[in-house]
């Protein structure tokens, strides 16, 4: 039997292990989920790898039981088809959708105007601006016929109304937004109903958020922690060659490349490069509107090239084409696109560069090529070489490739004159001193 001394021990260290087991279930009990808020951030042209990264983010958000997506936006605009696949996977998206028109100086402009304004919370940091939503130059390449013009602006009017409709904000303001390329700063689009909110920065967003109901789902974002949903690398950079600079360098390279394997067979690595970036090209064409007559006039322009390296014309033709190349490049995008344009510092390099492969390398490859073939004795016509002894009508001797030979001559030379072989006979070489005319040859 146990003595009360040892018996208070006993409960005492029962006592301390009931209170360690306490505290830890209280430690390690499961409570409130982490409140997390994840965000995404686009800068640049909407591309259809904006629209992948979107819903890729949207689904990541859910995945993690975020409180909300927050999408910051700065862009200039983009393509139409893929501002309506991010509005389709805002529509969709099983957690609340803000877009953030940050940071300060950013721009939602044309398509980044449908995509603020289809958000569930459109936010604007200070000092930014929204609109310009007219849809000039996108959806083809081709100059727009006033009626083809007209319907794709009724459409986008519309649209953007439509979306403007369902997210309970200015529906007056966002079909100007599409017919008179209205656009207005973040403190007059606050105040026009246009967007929700406008925060100095994201913990001034988050802040402002808390609390705010999204349908039937309130939210909680003081102190939430913020999850950065960062581009792929495979978004990057599909992201990177939606450019009208990198769309260029990849026509040049393909000209570049598939000329230097025509004008120099075998050499196997031009023409690869040059199919390499003639299927980037392709992508691309399906990525940036393209004008066909400025496509016609880059084509033009390599057959101008191509005929004066064949039947040269004293640099007529290849005058034509630098000028029609230049108008070509000039005319490839919609210069009405801020993000379209291409400046005089690309157009220019490109079409000198161009002029100069054509005039001294391809034209030179194809020269080369039409040359007579010349092998065995006939390459050793026209070579001049210095007589080993004197040659007559006779005998002599010459010293080529290695070998001595029997030279003979109408005209008797001394022995070291340089002398031309004009003529191969079985094993002897007829030649003439160098210098002489055409009428004393044999």
């Amino acid at each position: 039997m146990r003595s009360p001394a040892c018996l208070a021990a006993w409960l005492r260290r029962v006592a301390a292990s009931a209170l360690v087991a306490l505290t830890a279930s209280m430690l390690w009990a499961p409570g409130a989920p982490e409140r997390r808020v994840c965000v995404a951030r686009i800068q640049g042209t909407i591309g259809p790898a904006t629209a992948t990264y979107v819903a890729r983010a949207i689904g990541e958000a859910a995945g993690q039981e975020a409180q909300c997506l927050v999408l910051q936006l700065d862009t200039p605009g983009g393509l139409l088809d893929s501002t309506k696949e991010i509005i389709q996977s805002f529509l969709r998206s099983p957690v609340p959708t803000v877009v953030y028109v940050s940071p300060q100086g950013a721009w939602a402009g044309s398509a980044g105007c449908f995509i603020t304004m289809a958000a569930d919370v459109a936010v604007m940091a200070p000092s930014t601006s929204i609109g310009a939503a007219h849809p000039v130059g996108i959806g083809g390449g081709e100059k727009q016929d006033e009626v083809m013009k007209q319907k794709l602006e009724n459409f986008a009017a519309s649209y953007l109304e439509a979306i403007a409709g369902k997210r309970h904000r200015n529906m007056e303001w966002a079909r100007a937004s599409v017919r008179e390329s209205a656009a207005i700063p973040a403190d007059k689009a606050l105040e026009l109903n246009v967007v929700d909110l406008i925060a100095e920065d994201l913990p001034d967003l988050l802040r402002r958020l808390d609390g705010r109901e999204v349908g039937a789902r309130r939210l909680e974002t003081a102190g939430a922690t913020v999850v950065e949903i960062p581009l792929s690398l495979r978004e990057r950079a599909f992201q990177g060659l939606a450019h009208p600079q990198v769309m260029l360098i990849l026509m040049l390279v393909v000209v570049y490349g598939i000329i230097g394997e025509l004008t120099s067979p075998g050499a196997i690595l031009p023409g690869v490069v040059g199919v390499i970036a003639l299927l980037l090209l392709l992508y691309l064409s399906s990525v940036l509107p393209l004008n066909i007559t400025g496509l016609a006039l880059v084509a033009v322009a390599l057959v101008l090239f191509t005929i004066d390296a064949f039947a040269p014309t004293h640099g007529v033709l290849t005058g034509g084409g630098v000028i029609a190349f230049f108008l070509g490049l000039f005319m490839l995008f919609d210069r009405s696109e801020p993000f379209l344009r291409l400046s005089l510092m690309w157009l220019v390099p490109a079409t000198v560069v161009t002029a100069l492969f054509f005039i001294f390398v391809a034209g030179a490859g194809i020269r080369a090529q039409r040359l007579p073939a010349r092998a065995g004795a006939q390459a050793m016509l026209g070579r001049t070489v210095p007589a080993v002894e004197p040659i007559d009508a006779s005998r002599g001797k010459v010293f080529l490739e290695g070998e001595y030979w029997d030279a003979v001559s109408a005209v008797p030379i001394a022995a070291g004159q340089v002398v031309e072989i004009v003529a191969l006979n079985g094993l002897t070489l007829t030649v003439k001193p160098v210098g002489t005319s055409e009428e004393e040859r044999p």
